[in-house]
């Protein structure tokens, strides 16, 4: 009978403890690398000096909400995805989004003063409390549709927290930095696949294409103010909306005609329907679902 491996006579320590290895900075060993550090670590949480905690705390649910109603989408993939590989990218994609909101609802916590914690604003909040744009939370459609919504969320998101990593706040510029290496993953993922999509079969063309279509009429609400932003934007603190259109525009033009794709037809202009709580029916039941749990066993732990 040959003798059972040790894992402590390996060449390589770090491979003999897999605790150790998850702790190492930029293994390669790890696709998506380890990045289990802290990003607000040694970052000073105190209000920047002229700015309105309550006015930062509502920018940091709307960010937040964008963040966590996206990824809740994206988790519904699991077991869905046509691909084992896709299942676990898309996994891995609302994982980043899930810890952008919470990093972002327990910011709003502390700056509005009240204390919630991110499960309690994650959990125990009715829809119309909600400020996520409504592009996250119209329903799941295909594969098509799932690249599509991602495509405009990323560059879209991509664009805002490249801004933001420069804010006056500065728990909010860290969370920004670190947010961008992940969007810019999240980003180039979704165009890779319209451009499969769009240039492959009459019929994945023909999916991507409608939904690009049932997502373009939720794209103008993007770009549209809420008054907090506006105000946050001229403190320094947020990024207005509407500067982001140039940018947003060249990526996807990019990236449609790559896929031999065009434009839907667009809506001239929108407003920040979900900023201020006006939102689907879908959000309603995606919360339901989100919150049962929570809201079955209130101040349960685990």
């Amino acid at each position: 009978m040959s003798a059972m491996p040790s894992f402590g006579s390996h060449p390589d320590p770090a491979a003999g403890n897999a605790y150790e290895a998850l702790n190492e900075a930029d293994d390669p060993r790890w696709a998506f690398g380890t990045g289990f550090t802290d990003p607000l670590a040694g970052v000073d949480t105190t209000l920047p000096s002229g700015v309105d905690g309550a006015d930062l705390a509502a920018y940091c649910l709307m960010l937040g909400d964008d963040a966590l109603i996206m990824s809740h989408r994206l988790q519904e993939w699991c077991t869905h995805a046509p691909e084992l590989e896709e299942e676990v990218a898309l996994a891995n994609i609302a994982l980043d989004l899930l810890g952008q909101a919470r990093l972002l609802l327990a910011r709003a916590g502390t700056a509005d003063g009240t204390g919630r914690d991110e499960d309690a604003l994650a959990f125990l909040r009715d829809p119309g409390e909600f400020r996520n744009a409504r592009l996250a939370e119209v329903r799941n459609g295909d594969f098509g549709h799932a690249m599509a919504r991602l495509l405009v969320f990323a560059t879209w998101r991509l664009a805002l927290l490249d801004r933001l990593a420069a804010s006056r706040d500065p728990v909010l510029a860290a969370v920004a930095a670190k947010g961008v290496k992940e969007l810019a993953y999240h980003r180039d993922y979704a165009a890779g696949w319209v451009v499969r999509l769009g240039d492959g079969t009459a019929h994945s063309r023909e999916r991507v294409y409608e939904g690009l279509s049932s997502v373009w009429p939720l794209v103008p609400e993007l770009f549209a103010a809420h008054p907090v932003e506006a105000r946050l934007a001229r403190a320094g603190v947020a990024a207005d909306p509407a500067d982001l259109r140039a940018e947003f525009d060249a990526v996807i033009d990019q990236v449609l005609a790559a896929a031999t794709l065009t434009r839907p037809p667009l809506p001239s202009e929108g407003s920040a329907l979900g900023r201020g709580g006006a939102h689907t029916e879908a959000l309603t039941v995606l919360l339901e679902e989100l919150q049962s749990v929570a809201r079955a066993h209130p101040g349960a732990r685990w």
